[in-house]
């Protein structure tokens, strides 16, 4: 169990380093998450295929994967260009209104009532959002494209949860990236349209974080996590999660010294975040009490 909640906080942390290799990697935000995310599909796909576990699925079923993963790719093009609009902390607070899109879209995509208290405790998420953006107007390009991040990385979250439902996690997982790769790899001569670059090559340095970032940061923390949920409940790594932010905010502050960066609105909004987590956290603590375990929920 001990070696179990070890491996699950470093997940935790390897995907708190995200954020980091986002402002780390040179490459605009659109040939960041391209190369991630072909990067991590391939090794996946290498790994499953070498150890006997890559399983087949029908060409519809690819599709669906495909637009799971369409959701994942974008949602990281909008993460990271929040991150080089304003800095990691802010692009890492704004993903916390994934939740709040989470509780307006589900209910729409997956036909069921809307959870007041979900909303009510999204809309505190929201108010630190829109203090933060309202009396720090450096950030605001940064704050936007946060905010349109956290959109697709609901619409990911309420999409590939449907895929659990029909496929081991790890071929949901797979598939998904490999489609996604493909559904963005369509996608991006628009982007480079609008956003032209010098060159589609990344240099050595950034390949080798490219890398790094695929491996440890995506299949790496995807087999920690799998393997921790084998000794630990869906509901402990759920919560477990939640302090992702917290360490990303930890890191950026010790290796690139963002607490220089942000000002008192800054603290004032994540301290509503925060709150609002923590009575989240208390609600699911007692769902989970009266209901039995739930079922995880990915990045």
């Amino acid at each position: 169990m001990k070696q179990a909640f070890i491996k699950l906080h470093i997940a935790i942390i390897l995907a708190g380093f995200t954020g980091i290799f986002g402002k780390l990697i040179t490459v605009n935000e659109g040939l960041l998450a391209w190369y991630r995310i072909w990067l991590a599909g391939i090794l996946m796909l290498l790994i499953l295929a070498a150890t006997k576990k890559l399983e087949r699925i029908s060409f519809a079923d690819f599709g669906r994967a495909s637009l799971t993963g369409l959701f994942l790719g974008l949602h990281w093009i909008f993460f990271y260009g929040s991150i080089k609009y304003s800095n990691i902390s802010v692009g890492v607070v704004c993903f916390s209104l994934t939740g709040f899109f989470t509780a307006v879209f589900s209910p729409l995509i997956n036909p069921k009532r809307f959870v007041a208290s979900e909303l009510l405790l999204s809309l505190l998420t929201l108010s630190g959002i829109a203090l933060i953006f309202s009396f720090d107007s450096r950030y605001r390009a940064g704050i936007a494209l946060g905010v349109v991040s956290s959109a697709l990385g609901s619409l990911y979250m309420i999409t590939n949860e449907r895929l659990a439902h029909s496929f081991k996690s790890e071929t949901a997982t797979v598939y998904s990236m490999v489609g996604g790769a493909l559904a963005l790899t369509l996608f991006m001569p628009l982007y480079f349209y609008f956003f032209p670059v010098i060159t589609f090559v990344p240099s050595w340095s950034d390949f080798g974080y490219l890398v790094l970032l695929a491996f440890f940061c995506t299949v790496v923390l995807y087999m920690l996590q799998t393997q921790a949920l084998l000794r630990i409940s869906a509901f402990t790594v759920n919560l477990s999660l939640n302090l992702e932010p917290v360490y990303t905010i930890i890191l950026a502050i010790v290796i690139y010294h963002e607490n220089q960066e942000l000002r008192w609105s800054f603290y004032l909004g994540l301290a509503l975040i925060i709150l609002s987590v923590v009575f989240q956290m208390l609600r699911v603590v007692r769902a989970h009490r009266n209901a039995g375990p739930m079922a995880v929920a990915g990045r």
